[in-house]
């Protein structure tokens, strides 16, 4: 196992222009594979950042925009209480991550779903979850780094993938 250093990455809640950023970013079939095979409309971009400020405010969290070393935007992670009503973890808090395929393989996911999980704690969120595509190794990995230990296998109901739900108890504040 390795034992390089997390980069340093910046989080920060998303602004009008970083819609522009994610739209940009996210334009490339192999960041998509798993969310639909390519990027969606700019202003489905538009919507989601100005639906994470709204987050941050209610919430004290949201998808943050993640800002590499030289303040380039390189994708989101963060979290958000989970945005469907028909299937998967109705009403939990769901921490995520996209990045720019110059991104992988770096360790930003990790770093910054770290300071994710550090942000929800200071919350007062006490447990969180991560859908992830079945088939989507990078992420898994990942949410295996964080403690996440697999408590669930679902179907999406659209597209029809096999995804899993990863859960890890957070305590709330205070815990270590």
């Amino acid at each position: 196992m390795s034992s390089r250093p997390l980069p340093v990455i910046q989080l920060r809640v998303p602004t009008d222009e970083d819609a522009v950023a994610w739209h940009r970013v996210f334009d490339d079939p192999e960041v998509m594979e798993f969310h639909g095979g390519r990027a969606a409309e700019l202003s489905v971009y538009e919507e989601l950042t100005a639906r994470q400020r709204r987050h941050d405010a209610e919430h004290g969290f949201c998808l943050w925009t993640m800002l590499d070393e030289d303040g380039a935007v390189v994708g989101f992670t963060g979290a958000q209480p989970w945005p469907h009503e028909d299937f998967g973890p109705v009403g939990e808090i769901e921490i995520g991550w996209r990045l720019a395929r110059s991104a992988w393989g770096r360790g930003y996911a990790t770093a910054a779903a770290r300071t994710t999980l550090e942000r929800v704690r200071a919350a007062g969120v006490e447990r969180v979850v991560a859908m992830v595509n079945s088939r989507n190794e990078r992420s898994i990995a990942v949410a295996r780094r964080l403690g996440m230990e697999l408590a669930e296998t679902f179907t999406t109901p659209v597209s029809r993938q096999s995804g899993y739900c990863f859960r890890l108890e957070l305590g709330g504040p205070g815990r270590p």
